[in-house]
């Protein structure tokens, strides 16, 4: 009796100490995976020049986004949740951003609401060419107009042209790319 009892324990530490650092690891993977879309999310607000993204925290949390700080109206919020929202991996997003300012807002015309989405098309194609290591993104500049893509500049070859259009083409609300870069001869 004494044996088996003993036999029990001595199995139950063995498996608790394989679990432990299996169940760790899934952990790891979480948090890994959580700090590669707050990155992502910083650095789509950053590269965004109609919010101030320095006064906007994101944390995550399992894939969710959480959005802190201040922003100037609800145009800036709602933007700032567009822009995070089609980040790969991310779930959902809790916006808590505060708005800061106290007079009525005007409601957005038609125009504004094209210019917002013309202006989260292009950081979001921006930020995807510059995020992937297969494109120099540097040398690619993004302009938008009525959900039309231009990508201009320069590129090392024929693949990466092909694929900075297809990032284009694949980027949420897009209806059309113009591709006008041109490939450096000189490699």
């Amino acid at each position: 009796m004494k044996r088996s009892v003993l036999s029990l324990i001595v199995a139950g530490v063995i498996a608790t100490g394989t679990a432990g650092p299996a169940f760790a690891s899934a952990k790891w993977e979480d948090k890994a995976k959580d700090a590669w879309i707050d990155g992502k999310a910083e650095a789509t607000l950053l590269f965004n020049t109609h919010l101030n993204s320095f006064d906007i925290n994101t944390d995550v949390h399992d894939g969710v986004i959480v959005l802190t700080g201040k922003v100037d109206s609800s145009i800036d919020k709602k933007l700032a949740e567009e822009l995070v929202i089609g980040i790969d991996g991310v779930v959902s997003v809790d916006n808590r951003l505060s708005i800061v300012e106290s007079v009525d807002e005007p409601l957005i015309s038609e125009q504004t609401s094209n210019d917002l989405t013309d202006a989260k098309i292009a950081t979001v194609v921006k930020s995807r060419l510059l995020m992937d290591s297969d494109i120099s993104g540097l040398d690619i500049d993004v302009d938008v107009a009525d959900k039309k893509v231009t990508l201009s500049g320069s590129v090392d070859s024929e693949a990466e042209r092909a694929l900075a259009v297809e990032i284009a083409k694949n980027a949420s609300q897009v209806e059309a790319v113009d591709d006008l870069l041109e490939v450096n001869e000189s490699e």
